[in-house]
């Protein structure tokens, strides 16, 4: 049987909507779980030389949450450059509009605890102003400056009680909204924050559940979360953003710039 991550079909006319509308979609089989299974064993790799953690003795897991840098091995790369994915990244972002991925970003690492892991609140990734030591004036604009989209990508397999990152569906029109009267300067995540998100307390939460080789396709202004790990496994989850290609100014037909333009129309 082919492997399902070798057809570049992309996204249907619904999953585009449903991107435009609610702010993510979710992709089962972006890519295969064996490439998961073979980065899952190198981030083991160091989680036991830095940490001594064992993946067959939960006795080793102390900490809620361990964070690992940024990883470029074969399996990281290939995860984010399977045929459907890079159509995906097109009809999303726009053809031409983005850099290809060369590996992931930081894995936090959530291990089953009751210990609270500090870092479960709402937000959105901002993209620029990152030299800024107070992370709390990284930046976001309305143009999205430094970021096409928030990518979550499953490399083990997550249910309702394994720390699936939470979203709440629609919330990137709130925060154009926000976003839109400060212009190209943008505001900082502690002034986006300040209104604790309570233009998007009335929408739906939703999981980001599913089996290892899931990823989910985010706007850049989709309102998330972290969550403690309820479960009995480590759960192995990468949050990369797609980048913008130097030099290319989008022409705004792209699904992430019609969400904006509908939120700012309503």
């Amino acid at each position: 049987m082919p492997d399902k991550t070798e057809n570049a079909r992309g996204l249907t006319a619904a999953q585009i909507e449903q991107f435009i509308r609610d702010g993510y979609v979710r992709i089962d089989n972006a890519f295969p779980r064996q490439v998961a299974e073979e980065a899952r064993d190198i981030l083991w790799r160091d989680l036991s030389r830095g940490f001594g953690c064992a993946p067959d003795d939960p006795s080793t897991w102390r900490k809620p949450v361990i964070r690992l840098g940024g990883y470029a091995d074969p399996p990281f790369v290939a995860a984010a450059n399977t045929p459907l994915l890079l159509r995906a990244f097109d009809q999303l972002a726009g053809p031409g509009t983005w850099q290809p991925s060369l590996g992931m970003g930081t894995f936090p690492v959530r291990f089953p605890s009751t210990e609270d892991p500090g870092d479960t609140g709402w937000h959105i990734d901002v993209s620029f102003g990152l030299e800024n030591p107070d992370f709390l004036e990284w930046r976001a604009n309305i143009g999205s400056r430094g970021r096409r989209l928030l990518m979550l990508f499953l490399f083990s397999d997550i249910g309702e009680r394994d720390a699936p990152t939470r979203i709440v569906a629609g919330s990137h029109s709130d925060i154009a909204r926000r976003l839109a009267p400060a212009g190209e300067a943008g505001l900082t995540l502690r002034e986006i924050s300040a209104t604790g998100f309570a233009e998007s307390a009335h929408r739906r939460q939703v999981l980001a559940t599913g089996r290892a080789g899931t990823v989910y396709l985010c706007h850049p202004f989709l309102v998330h979360a972290a969550q403690p790990n309820r479960g009995r496994t480590a759960r192995f989850l990468a949050q990369p953003a797609l980048h913008p290609r130097e030099g290319v100014e989008p022409d705004g037909s792209a699904p992430v710039e019609q969400a904006i333009a509908r939120a700012l129309t309503r």
